[in-house]
């Protein structure tokens, strides 16, 4: 039995749809709201999904990221801990312990987010590590980069538009190397720490295998819609100036998603692959090429 919150979201959809095999009771969002012991099963894993989500536009209030991403949180982990299931999955955020990185994010990196989101998602951590875990219980927190698959809207999307209208794509001048997350994959992890028996509590970062420059998402995006990849080198203080004026005017191009399409963000999943010490069943190529299809068939 699987107790899943979150599941009308991106990742809820497709993670239902890779369980399905299973039997899963959804938390409503009321629910949420008013937690007690009477939603817990009497076995099973409780799957975290339901948050604030990072708001670009910075509209929203910034209590609301702490109410619902850590007091939530706060108090299905405080029932989890006194009912009888076993297993408790939270998904967190990379943006937990960092918004920019040099080098290679991983499981050592000290913590230091910058954002709302960020530090709700951070406390709610240290909240599930803080606790005393009675026997026969686990509780796993996974920090998963930049996710993608059938239904995502973000910044992956608007990237396949601009493919799609036929564009030239003007950032080629940037060189990046980004890490990436098929929700495919992402569910696969999910399946692994809730039905394996044999995996440590603790935080784990999920990504893809290879991290990918943007100019290789362009390609991939192109081949899918069965288009040659048009990527021009413009150069980059000319961007830089376009995107402070879209920030001005609200543009499609703003400061912070020319820094989310060029900027590096490596994330390592080598502690995660030895915990289930098992590969990853898609490539992070493959696993842009089905989320682009996915673009195509909607």
């Amino acid at each position: 039995m699987i107790l899943l919150t979150g599941s009308s979201g991106f990742v809820g959809k497709n993670l239902k749809e890779y369980l399905r095999s299973s039997t899963i009771y959804d938390v409503s969002r009321d629910e949420l709201n008013n937690i007690n012991s009477d939603i817990l099963l009497n076995s099973g894993s409780i799957v975290h999904l339901a948050g604030k989500a990072h708001d670009l536009q910075r509209v929203s209030n910034f209590k609301e990221y702490y109410d619902i991403n850590f007091e939530i949180t706060r108090k299905l982990y405080d029932q989890f801990l006194v009912s009888e299931m076993s297993k408790f999955v939270y998904i967190s955020s990379v943006k937990a312990v960092s918004d920019k990185i040099s080098g290679i994010l991983d499981e050592t990196t000290l913590p230091n987010p910058q954002t709302h989101y960020g530090k709700s998602k951070l406390l709610a951590e240290q909240y599930i590590q803080s606790q005393a875990l009675p026997k026969g219980k686990s509780y796993y927190i996974l920090r998963p980069c930049m996710i993608h698959g059938p239904g995502n809207k973000g910044n992956l999307n608007l990237l396949y538009q601009v493919v799609k209208s036929g564009l030239p794509y003007p950032l080629a001048a940037f060189e990046n190397k980004r890490s990436f997350l098929s929700v495919k994959n992402l569910s696969f992890v999910i399946h692994e720490l809730i039905t394996q028996n044999n995996i440590q509590s603790g935080i784990y970062h999920v990504a893809d295998d290879q991290a990918l420059a943007t100019n290789e998402v362009v390609r991939i995006l192109s081949s899918a819609l069965g288009k040659s990849p048009r990527l021009w080198k413009v150069s980059p203080k000319i961007i830089r100036f376009i995107a402070k004026v879209g920030d001005k005017l609200k543009m499609p191009l703003t400061t912070e998603r020319l820094d989310k399409l060029t900027e590096s963000y490596i994330v390592s999943n080598e502690k995660l692959k030895q915990a289930l010490n098992k590969p990853l069943p898609l490539s992070s190529a493959a696993g842009l090429q089905l989320t682009a299809k996915s673009f195509v068939n909607s």
